[in-house]
Parts: structure tokens; sequence; C-alpha cells
């Protein structure tokens, strides 16, 4: 039962926080501290804080430490699973409406039209990134690393985990 209860707390959260895991925060915190009680108040802050700290999506991280503490390692994955198993179905689920159609007329020109949109997205962000880096280290450097890392990859065809690790390596040397 305590998994069961475990997969409730985390699964419900995320079908009903839509915009991912900081809008699931404060729904989980209901689960958490107030539904089962689990966790005290300030308990519940310091896990957030922790998982703010760490790399990653929040409610994931939160959701493993969590089912951790209650139910030890299969705590734990029913914890995960039930933090990205809405995403998850609902992914396959519009995944195989779209196979259904694929060759739909409708279907192909939704995708043809999605394209430059996706481009433009990712145009913007790279344009804030340089923004940000330009912000961070100068002009000079967010050029050369800009060259460089283009060159890596598109004309002397490196992997993009090389450039990224000589990217890292080059600001844990040089950039202070």
């Amino acid at each position: 039962m305590k998994y069961w209860h475990i997969f409730w707390a985390f699964f419900i959260p995320s079908i009903l926080g839509y915009g991912g895991g900081p809008s699931s925060i404060p729904l989980v915190e209901h689960e958490v501290v107030t539904r089962y009680g689990w966790l005290t108040t300030s308990e519940f802050s310091e896990v957030l804080a922790l998982g703010n700290a760490l790399p990653g999506p929040i409610s994931t991280k939160m959701a493993g430490y969590i089912g951790y503490m209650q139910g030890g390692i299969l705590g734990s994955i029913v914890a995960l699973f039930a933090t990205i198993a809405p995403s998850l179905i609902l992914m396959i689920a519009l995944l195989g409406l779209l196979m259904k159609h694929k060759e739909s007329p409708k279907v192909k020109k939704m995708t043809y039209l999605v394209r430059p949109t996706i481009a433009v997205l990712l145009g913007v962000l790279t344009f804030d990134f340089l923004l940000k880096s330009e912000e961070g280290v100068g002009w000079i450097q967010t050029i050369v690393i800009a060259i460089l890392s283009y060159l890596m990859l598109e004309r002397w065809k490196f992997h993009p985990v090389y450039v990224i690790s000589g990217a890292l390596v080059y600001g844990a040397i040089f950039i202070r």
C-alpha cells in the first residue's frame, strides 16, 4: 500500500501541474506534507532547495529523493515513474495518432509549417545565449568560442561531446 501512496502522491501533481516541475511543486507539497505527512514544511523546503541546487528537472529529483526516503530504491523508482508517466502516456498517444495519419495532407502541412517555427525558436535561444555569454566573458572570447565551435562541428566534424568538453576545459582554465 505504501508504494501505491507514493505513486499517487507524484502522479496526481504530474497530471495537474501544467507547465512542468515549477508548477507542480505546490501540488507535490500538498501531497507530501499535508495529505501523507511524510515531511514537514521545513523539510520539504530543504528538499526543494537541494533539488534546485542540482541540475535537471526539479520534479523528478524531488520525486526520486522523497520516494527513496519513503520506500527505498523501489519507492524511488515508483515515484520517478509516477512523475514521468503522464507525459510519457500522452506522448505515446499523440505519436500514435500522428503516425496513424502521417500520410494525411493536413498532417504533412502541419509538420512542414512547424519546422520554421522551431528554427526561429532555436535561433532566438542561440541569440540569448550569445548575449548572456557576452555579459559573462566579453565579445572577444564569445566570438572565438563560437567560431571554433562552429568549425569543429561543421568543418572538421568533431562529435559534439568533444566540443562541449573542450569549451568546459577552456572555461575552467582561462575564464574566471
